[in-house]
């Protein structure tokens, strides 16, 4: 059984996808590693089916840990699984992984992050959290082990993410950007984080944003934005959007299509 699902095709629009260039975008993952392995495979499938000398791009749009159950396998299935040299990978950084290396340098943070889901993050790597109201020699030990227990690699990987990609007329990023500012000026905070600023203007933006972050349980497209995040590791649905010349097209899986296998 073929997981992927067409969900909308768009019509016709300006083209914003260079001639020649494929480019895939997923939404926010949060710790949902069979999700991931799923929509991977699909994109798999589509571009074997496709049988195009293109090199597509395949672009994350970060929130890789935190929430969801296995923060750790995700990042772990991303490194293995961007060895497949038949795509062009590219790793953009989410609030959720600034947020786990501002707890690695800054330990007293550590309250903060449990309160938007660090735990599961902790836990995944054998790191017990402690309670938001630890002493602050309890967050440094814990932070000191949170350090030990994760693989060089990861490491490597946590350091490595972008904080944005442009290819063409559309721009990838994880939240958003500010609007009325140049894209040249636009500062990380916003990057990682904006969200109303940036969901509610409807001035036009030099470029299309493509974006996660702010999860709804439909992507959401116009000509100013593409939102792709639907809350995988609450609603159990994770989506990418498929650019290529002047198509948008959606794909998502499920967890009730991951059972069906």
């Amino acid at each position: 059984m073929s997981f992927w699902k067409w969900l909308r095709q768009d019509k016709a629009r300006t083209q914003f996808m260079p001639d020649g260039k494929i480019a895939y975008a997923i939404g926010d993952i949060h710790g949902s590693v069979g999700l991931l392995h799923a929509m991977l495979d699909m994109i798999i499938e589509r571009h074997l089916a496709d049988d195009t000398a293109i090199k597509p791009n395949i672009v994350f749009l970060g929130d890789y840990v935190d929430k969801g159950d296995d923060p750790k396998g995700v990042v772990d299935a991303l490194i293995q699984r961007s060895k497949d040299q038949r795509f062009t990978w590219i790793f953009l950084k989410g609030n959720h992984e600034d947020a786990l290396l501002t707890f690695l340098k800054y330990p007293e943070f550590g309250p903060q992050w449990l309160q938007f889901g660090g735990a599961p993050t902790l836990l995944s790597y054998g790191v017990n959290p402690p309670t938001a109201r630890a002493e602050p020699e309890t967050w440094v030990e814990t932070a000191e082990a949170f350090l030990g227990s994760i693989p060089s690699d990861h490491i490597e990987f946590y350091q490595n993410l972008g904080l944005a990609y442009r290819l063409g007329g559309y721009f990838f990023v994880h939240a958003g950007i500010r609007p009325g500012k140049p894209i040249e000026s636009q500062k990380d905070q916003d990057l990682l984080w904006i969200r109303s600023e940036f969901l509610e203007d409807r001035r036009a933006l030099p470029v299309v944003v493509v974006h996660g972050h702010s999860p709804d349980m439909e992507p959401y497209s116009d000509h100013r934005r593409i939102g792709v995040d639907t809350g995988a590791y609450a609603t159990g649905r994770l989506t990418a959007v498929r650019l290529e010349g002047e198509r948008v097209d959606w794909l998502h899986v499920t967890r009730a299509d991951i059972k069906a296998e």
